[in-house]
């Protein structure tokens, strides 16, 4: 049987477009195992997969100054021996990186070991951890055609990114029980706030909520620890800190999002034809992938996009209004995107990646 090691890590961007190549991967007759950081939230969405999980120490490649850099280095050199050491253990014939911080040592490690290893870039410009281990990756994937430009033309491949087959398949009754709505007679709104949770958008999401829940139904997905006790119990509004199974649901009810613009999230909207608002991280407390991830789907009429110094109240209840009344005509752009099989077209890389070096 072939092998396959995949890593990324670090926020769940990096970890379920990994998870969605999965099935696809065991039906091409590869067997799996993932490598990851040694506690980081990729653990428990990879064990819960059913795959062989190892931690590897990780450190984080900032672009400012932080006390940290002046060890981080060397848990990145303890995590590029451990990722070394695992390369000749499991002797893969491929390696594929979705990035974040802990894939670097795993990519470099690839190339060390003579494994062709193949990276997927979300965002229009490559990140950090992403740049470093391009040198060593033999072909680059992207979702973006922007994304062409900054990447080596001998390397680059647009292929979408990989959306898990599970969320076109949601029940829409699940998430009404799950969610305590009364019934089904207003439509929905699913605020997706990544992961980590933004507290700017759910501070203006809750600010505006009586106003909300007069024409809609709210599922708020806020994140870790930012939970609102004091909102606990309203009809018609449901919290949650993080959704995994259950999202599939909670997309088939929803009838338009709110969301950041990380790359992942943004592309299942596309894939599933939601009306959205995007509320991009600001370039300020980033590197402004998000704000050039917005401004492609803005252009390509797939939605309506607030930056993050504009968020107001005001400004979020008139998107919703603007967004929900027009959203047939989002729809329509969305479903003329001819987005891509990306699934396919990535195992069809992988494929050729591992013919070369047999």
């Amino acid at each position: 049987m072939k092998k396959i090691v995949m890593t990324g890590g670090g926020t769940a961007g990096h970890v379920t477009p990994n998870i969605a190549l999965m099935p696809a991967l065991k039906e091409a007759g590869y067997d799996i195992e993932y490598i990851g950081s040694v506690n980081g939230m990729e653990k428990g969405l990879i064990e819960a997969q059913k795959i062989p999980y190892h931690g590897i120490s990780s450190g984080k490649l900032r672009r400012y100054f932080d006390w940290k850099n002046f060890t981080d280095p060397f848990r990145v050199l303890k995590g590029y021996g451990q990722a070394v050491s695992l390369m000749k253990k499991i002797k893969p014939d491929v390696v594929f990186s979705k990035g974040g911080f802990v894939s670097v040592p795993v990519v470099l490690a690839a190339k060390h070991c003579h494994v062709p290893a193949i990276i997927h870039e979300s965002d229009i410009t490559p990140g950090l951890a992403n740049k470093i281990a391009i040198k060593g990756a033999k072909k680059v994937c992207c979702n973006f055609p922007e994304t062409m430009k900054y990447l080596p033309a001998d390397k680059a491949v647009l292929t979408g990114s990989p959306i898990r087959r599970e969320l076109f398949s949601g029940v829409a009754e699940n998430a009404i029980k799950l969610c305590n709505f009364p019934d089904h007679n207003k439509p929905v709104i699913l605020i997706i706030g990544g992961s980590l949770g933004s507290k700017k958008v759910n501070e203006a999401v809750r600010e505006i909520l009586p106003e909300l829940l007069k024409d809609f139904y709210v599922i708020h997905l806020c994140g870790k620890g930012n939970l609102d006790n004091k909102l606990a119990g309203i009809t018609g509004y449901a919290q949650f800190e993080y959704a995994n199974a259950e999202l599939t649901d909670m997309f088939a009810l929803a009838d338009m999002a709110i969301s950041r613009a990380g790359a992942n999230s943004i592309c299942e909207l596309l894939a599933l034809h939601k009306p959205n608002i995007l509320i991009p991280l600001s370039a300020a407390a980033s590197r402004g992938d998000q704000v050039l991830n917005a401004k492609s789907f803005k252009k390509q009429g797939f939605s309506y996009v607030i930056e993050e110094e504009e968020l107001t109240k005001d400004s979020l209840l008139s998107a919703v209004k603007e967004v929900y009344g027009n959203r047939d005509k989002y729809k329509d752009a969305m479903a003329k995107s001819g987005q891509m099989d990306s699934i396919a077209t990535i195992i069809d890389l992988i494929n050729s990646q591992v013919k070369k070096s047999s």
